[in-house]
């Protein structure tokens, strides 16, 4: 792991940060300063490269085709549009760039912009662009880009994806500077606004941008789009202008192909009709290896929680959410739903955290207790609820389901479980299931916050809203002094530990699959795009 400046972020509010001075690993910004040594004590992935059979230098051109999870027919490109499936948040994670990005050991670090200049207080970031940068099209980007990707996003009348965690910022608080410099101006201190500048969803787009399916979804990313079919797969082309002097995309072109399980995919590699597979099964590890394919791992912070909705019944009783949490023997989950490729989780998300509270007693199964629970809530061997899963979610998770459907029949819970497809899970009712499962990748308490807990948060699946909670929250954003912040957050993560929503069993080891052929990908912490290379697809080359 490189060498890095780990003093607290409010050294880092009184001084700017330039690429240089990223590339030379000298400054890391927001959450990050903590998490890389975290990662590093929690075992997280080294990012070294898929060796080339060839050695040397990577080589150009060719077609990488790649096997992604079942999607949606709803899919669609737009950057700042949530992104209801996993095999659209690869694509969009190829075809555009944020202003600042995430390495593959979480480290934060410049990306579009040449630096970024935050004032003491967390209330005003300066930042500036690179020059010579292009869009898909042609056009240079500019500091009026800039502007309009973020006025976009923040439209009141339809707001982006990235818009509750960009806390503090209206549209009238983006201002251009000159060509290549745009000040963010906060109403309310956001300790946490450059690892927001660094989200997907905060991509980059040319004034007008207005994409439809496909059609005019143009960014700057490595890959341009030259075919998308929604719910089947997406043909990206090689973006000659990329902006970046090395790392790639050496393919001229990348194929995400969406098949309807983890079978299909692993079947499409070892039968050759793709070079890359996304996200293996714990037993197909072994089918891979035995024939002959390459395994690409990374130790990451992803979950794939239990969704308890908690504003309907039988949710909106805490002790019902007490009772399902301690009905789950985590360790049997963890073996029979992924063949071991997790570690053990305990109900709190963002584990490489800071203010993730590690010494709050490891939750284990007692199922005396949790049929106490249910019996105080008005169920005695009478609660009957539907578990909605995927192998679209993830390869294991109708697995798990099964596992944790058998653990609550022990106390009298008949759990059925309801295996749909990717098309039919991401569709109208995700987001308002009773109970399910999801998919989320590696991210710092606060940001996940913003994405999937916060009431106004897009995929606040578990319609989770605590006035105590949201308090920390709103005010660990506001605290820009490093262990003030980890303590709101260790509070806040406490409340959720006791009361919250989600059952979190285990994080993922992920683990890819690829041909010989192919070279260069490398391990990513993040779990993002269900991808132990975090769909970082630019890197890689044929051989």
């Amino acid at each position: 792991m490189s060498t890095r400046d780990d003093r607290p972020e409010s050294d880092f509010l009184s001084r700017p940060v330039t690429r240089r001075q990223v590339l030379k690993g000298a400054a890391v910004v927001g959450a990050g300063a903590a998490l890389g040594p975290l990662l590093a004590a929690c075992g997280g992935a080294e990012p070294t490269a898929s060796p080339s059979p060839a050695g040397g230098a990577p080589k150009t051109g060719g077609t990488l085709r790649v096997a992604t999870a079942a999607g949606s027919s709803k899919e669609d490109l737009d950057v700042h549009a949530p992104a209801l499936t996993i095999p659209v948040m690869g694509m969009r994670f190829n075809i555009y760039d944020s202003l600042l990005e995430k390495d593959a050991q979480g480290v934060l670090g410049m990306a579009l912009a040449e630096e970024i200049v935050p004032n003491s207080t967390g209330t005003e970031y300066t930042v500036k662009l690179k020059s010579g940068l292009e869009f898909h099209d042609g056009k240079s980007v500019t500091a009026d880009d800039v502007v309009y990707t973020f006025k976009r996003i923040l439209d009141p009348k339809k707001p982006g994806l990235a818009a509750p965690q960009l806390r503090g910022l209206t549209p009238d608080g983006i201002k251009k500077v000159d060509d290549l410099t745009v000040t963010f101006v906060l109403e309310t201190a956001n300790a946490i606004f450059p690892e927001t500048l660094a989200v997907y969803s905060c991509g980059i787009v040319p004034t007008g941008y207005d994409p439809k399916g496909g059609d005019g979804a143009i960014g700057t990313g490595p890959f341009k789009v030259e075919d998308f079919l929604p719910g089947q797969k997406g043909v990206l082309a090689k973006h000659p202008n990329y902006w970046r002097a090395d790392g790639g995309p050496y393919v001229d072109t990348l194929e995400m192909i969406e098949f309807a399980d983890s079978t299909a995919q692993l079947n499409a590699l070892l039968g050759g009709a793709v070079d890359y597979c996304q996200m293996l099964e714990g037993a197909q590890r072994t089918v891979a290896e035995g024939a002959g394919m390459v395994l690409l791992e990374a130790k990451t912070g992803s979950w794939i929680p239990f969704t308890m909705r908690t504003d309907i019944k039988p949710f909106n009783d805490v002790k019902v959410r007490q009772a399902f949490r301690l009905l789950v023997d985590r360790e049997q989950m963890m073996a029979q739903g992924s063949g071991g490729m997790q570690w053990l989780g305990n109900d709190m998300y963002a584990p490489f955290d800071p203010g993730y509270p590690s010494d709050l007693p490891q939750r284990e199964q007692d199922l005396e207790q949790a049929k106490s629970l249910l019996k105080q809530a008005g169920y005695d061997n009478n609660l009957t609820v539907k578990l909605t899963t995927s192998t679209s979610v993830s390869p294991g998770a109708p697995a798990a389901a099964t596992v944790f459907a058998r653990q609550a029949k022990s106390v009298g819970v008949d759990v059925k479980v309801d295996n749909v497809t990717g098309d039919v899970f991401w569709g109208d009712e995700y987001l308002k299931y009773q109970f399910a499962m999801d998919n989320w990748g590696t991210r710092g308490y606060l940001e996940q916050a913003g994405m999937g807990s916060m009431p106004d948060a897009y995929y606040n699946e578990t319609h989770w809203d605590h006035p105590e909670w949201l308090a920390l929250v709103e005010e660990a954003f506001k605290t820009v002094d490093d262990a003030k912040r980890n303590e709101l957050i260790t509070q806040a993560s406490t409340i959720e530990y006791n009361e919250g929503g989600y059952i979190i069993y285990a994080f993922d080891k992920q683990v890819d699959a690829h041909s010989t052929k192919v070279a260069g990908v490398i391990p990513d912490v993040s779990g993002l795009a269900s991808a132990a290379n975090n769909a970082r697809y630019r890197l890689a080359y044929l051989v």
